[in-house]
């Protein structure tokens, strides 16, 4: 697989959480697999659970951990 030069820049913007176990790339690999769930898990080192949870996304970056709602109350006027 060749990257061009836009895809080469992305991939080196992207920042892990210092202890992430995959990336993008390796989260597209297993999406794209059809080997059985034990055996990416065993090569990936992550539990079955992540690897059923990445084949079901369509999008292979991090998401937000923050709660999405806001921080405010709204007076009644």
């Amino acid at each position: 697989m060749r990257l061009n030069d836009q895809e080469k820049r992305t991939r080196l913007l992207i920042a892990l959480h210092k202890r992430a176990r995959t990336t993008p790339a390796v989260r597209a690999e297993i999406a794209a697999s059809r080997e059985p769930v034990a055996v990416l898990a065993r090569r990936y080192n992550v539990s079955e659970a992540t690897i059923r949870k990445w084949r079901a996304r369509d999008d292979f970056h991090d998401r937000p951990h923050t709660a999405c709602r806001l921080q405010t109350r709204l007076k009644p006027a």
